[in-house]
């Protein structure tokens, strides 16, 4: 294996695995929540779950978010893996208006934290890091950036791990 096969072996293996670990936490959390499987397989299988905005609400903005990422970052990080740019393009354009309905979430009352409840701030200003990254890595898609994509991605996927150690019970 030659060292372009390595490095893009050893940046992906870390994202695929960051994924199912963020993929196990989604459903566990969803049910904590009380989705019935029933709503999560409609927010896993249905191909407009991440890109439409009338995609059926929990109530709770934030929740709604993290099933959209879900859904986002399984595309994201399968079209890195085939190298599909104009993937994760589409990817992450499904995720736009995701932050603002959060952040009015915030602001209303109806984003409420497991953990930490009393650090929204430090919430949303990750949260809004976040989608700042997420803007970096369209721009690393639209130019075709191989190994910005891949670099990014696992950042990201870093992040979700970060925020949910800190804001998940």
């Amino acid at each position: 294996m030659n060292s372009r096969h390595r490095s893009i072996v050893s940046n992906v293996v870390p994202v695929l695995l960051l994924l199912a670990y963020s993929m196990f936490g989604s459903f566990a959390h969803a049910q904590e929540q009380g989705m019935t499987h029933e709503h999560m397989h409609e927010h896993m299988h249905s191909a407009s779950s991440a890109t439409t905005p009338e995609s059926p609400s929990t109530g709770n903005p934030l929740i709604d978010e993290m099933l959209q990422l879900d859904t986002a970052f399984r595309e994201i990080v399968s079209a890195v893996a085939v190298r599909d740019s104009k993937r994760v393009h589409a990817a992450i354009h499904s995720l736009h208006g995701t932050m603002e309905r959060t952040h009015e979430g915030v602001h209303q009352g109806t984003v409420k934290l497991e953990k930490n409840a009393a650090k929204l701030g430090t919430f949303v200003s990750m949260d809004k890091h976040f989608h700042a990254e997420l803007e970096m890595l369209a721009v690393d898609a639209e130019k075709n950036n191989e190994k910005g994509l891949l670099m990014r991605t696992k950042k990201l996927l870093d992040g979700c791990v970060q925020c949910h150690a800190m804001f998940r019970k």
